[in-house]
């Protein structure tokens, strides 16, 4: 378990154990939200970010007929040279 203390500012420190399970530096934004128990939940915003993104996309390539690196190369490959 660990503590933290809030200042007259309503700052806390986060404890280095959990900045590292979190994978945060300095800089980093954290979120919080409340699940279904009333909770609290911490986390890192931009893990959770990434998260929602591939969410989000899952299926994407599926849909657009990528199935292999090859396949995503030749897509990368006409793009960055447009069709031949």
């Amino acid at each position: 378990m660990n503590l933290a203390k809030i200042s007259s500012n309503g700052q806390i420190t986060v404890p280095i154990e959990i900045r590292r399970l979190l994978g945060l530096k300095s800089g980093d934004k954290i979120l919080f939200f409340q699940n279904e128990d009333g909770e609290i939940i911490i986390t890192n915003a931009s893990a959770q970010a990434i998260k929602r993104a591939q969410t989000a996309l899952s299926g994407a390539a599926e849909m657009i007929g990528i199935s292999s690196e090859d396949d995503v190369q030749a897509l990368v490959d006409e793009i960055r040279y447009g069709k031949e």
